[in-house]
């Protein structure tokens, strides 16, 4: 083979396109987990911060207006509901407010019974 001057050799260039894009799937990966996480702990905290919501109504319920008090805890006291214990004593408050639910005029007051039971099922309720 006859050389000639004017043109150089190949030169072999190094080339790193490959682990780039395998960089950037990793990348890419990565930072779909992490956004992930950061959704499901911002899902779970509004979810807790609910729980004590709906807690702090349930604690702070007047007894004096029966209708209102019976509603507020069939809506809040079955959101607070996690196991079957719970659930359990739930009913039983829910089933000993129906009589001041549904009706125009409520003329008697909410008995000693129902507000032990609604201090049972407040205590059993787990909120952090």
């Amino acid at each position: 083979m006859i050389k000639i001057h004017d043109i150089k050799p190949i030169v072999e260039i190094p080339d790193y396109s490959i682990y780039l894009y395998y960089g950037l799937i990793l990348f890419a990966i990565l930072f779909g987990i992490v956004i992930i996480y950061w959704v499901y702990n911002f899902l779970k905290k509004k979810k807790d911060s609910q729980q004590k919501n709906y807690f702090k109504i349930l604690k702070n319920i007047n007894f004096n207006n029966q209708k209102e008090t019976a509603y507020t805890i069939s809506k809040y006291g079955n959101f607070m509901i996690k196991d079957e214990r719970d659930m359990m004593l739930f009913e039983d408050l829910n089933n000993s407010l129906e009589e001041f639910k549904y009706k125009k005029d409520i003329s008697n007051d909410i008995s000693n019974e129902i507000k032990t039971k609604y201090d049972i099922f407040m205590e059993t309720l787990n909120v952090k």
